[in-house]
């Protein structure tokens, strides 16, 4: 037992050497800001979010969700480009913009549906911009599509690399529901076309005790309008979402057209039923003048990561403005009844007197514990003696 014990304290004190070694020779980085100006905290930062109608065919018809956010986020905001998370949602957005806008033009190939594009800020902090934008049209406005039937929200989150996509739902769809049925065809599409791309649907519940959400169709679910996200992060934690090094070397953009492909083709053959018409499961919709095409979408990314989109730059630089003007004139070039919504982000921080004053209260009841961890050995022994002399 002796040379037992003897052995096992010379196992720890070799451990913590080798670990008192290792802070010392490791290597270690720092991140230094050398500014000659003080540097001041951004108390107030401006969240746009834009949103477009194409009206459907009939009275009252469903609207279907389509949304995107587009800012980025990163250890350092100025080198933030985020071209998979999310530059390419938006790059997909648009494109389905101008390929249901060449549809709807035509009363004759109108959908019974209205589709309503948004772009919204602020994602990447917990979706305030798609939180405050739901407050607008829910609370606020006396008249909006989402007061009315809404069949489904779709969100689209880094879509531009890798052989997977998963359908991220907070409760899974009921058979006879839209969202169950276009599930379905986004199923068939990826069978018939596309069978080496791997598809599943990925269920987390809403849990409200956490700070943050994990995916923006979230937002939409909070407020009992269902939805849910398409991404090929199967992981919402992933270092993917927020990463300096998402620029655009690392898109594929053949896989964001097969993406593209994916989804343009089973909204479609949701919004037309084409599966109940009889429709081949590898029919192509989107041809001719209609097809996807890669330098349209290079160019598309091209434009969306060419200025860092962090959150706290976005209403900084001229050049922010510009891509905000940009991605306005790309919705009023397709779209009618295009709204921009402008929310305020007040990021006032507490004065140091307040931490001052809180560590004083964490201090004090600390202490208060301590104190009567130490006495309460006297003090049951002189609550035992005092109970015993009164029943003597």
């Amino acid at each position: 037992e002796i040379s037992a014990f003897f052995f096992q304290s010379c196992v720890n004190q070799l451990s913590i050497f080798s670990v008192l070694r290792s802070i010392i020779t490791t290597t270690a980085f720092q991140i230094l800001v050398s500014s000659s100006s003080p540097i001041k905290p951004i108390t107030d930062t401006t969240i746009i979010t834009l949103e477009g109608v194409l009206p459907g065919a009939g009275e009252d018809p469903p609207t279907i969700v389509i949304t995107a956010h587009y800012d980025s986020f990163g250890l350092a905001p100025w080198l933030a480009y985020g071209a998979d998370s999310n530059g390419s949602g938006v790059t997909v957005l648009l494109e389905l913009v101008r390929l249901f806008h060449h549809l709807y033009s035509d009363p004759r190939s109108q959908a019974p549906y209205h589709l309503l594009f948004s772009l919204t800020g602020g994602g990447k902090y917990n979706f305030l911009g798609t939180k405050r934008w739901l407050e607008e049209n829910m609370d606020h406005a006396e008249s909006s599509l989402l007061h009315d039937n809404v069949a489904f929200v779709l969100c689209l989150d880094s879509l531009a690399t890798g052989d997977e996509l998963f359908l991220h739902v907070s409760r899974p769809p009921k058979p006879g529901t839209p969202q169950y049925s276009f599930i379905q065809q986004l199923e068939q599409i990826i069978s018939a076309r596309f069978p080496w791309v791997r598809f599943g649907t990925v269920h987390k519940k809403i849990n409200l005790q956490e700070a943050t959400l994990a995916w923006e169709h979230e937002r939409y679910g909070m407020k009992r309008i269902p939805g849910f996200t398409l991404s090929h992060i199967e992981n919402p934690k992933s270092e993917l979402r927020g990463s300096i090094l998402d620029t655009m070397t690392q898109v594929d953009i053949r896989k964001l057209k097969r993406n593209t492909v994916i989804v343009a083709e089973s909204l479609a053959r949701f919004m037309y039923n084409l599966s109940d018409k009889g429709s081949a499961k590898d029919m192509q919709v989107f041809k001719g003048s209609l097809d996807i095409q890669d330098n349209r979408l290079s160019a598309l990314m091209t434009m969306i990561t060419s200025v860092p989109r962090a959150v706290q730059l976005m209403d900084r630089e001229p050049e922010h403005t510009l891509l905000i003007s940009s991605l306005e004139q790309e919705f009023k070039h397709y779209l009618q009844q295009v709204h921009r919504h402008t929310f305020h982000l007040d990021r006032r921080v507490k004065p140091a007197t307040f931490d001052l004053f809180l560590g004083g209260c964490i201090a004090g009841y600390l202490g208060i514990v301590y104190y009567a961890i130490q006495t309460f050995g006297n003090v049951y022994t002189k609550l035992k003696a005092t109970v015993k002399a009164k029943h003597q």
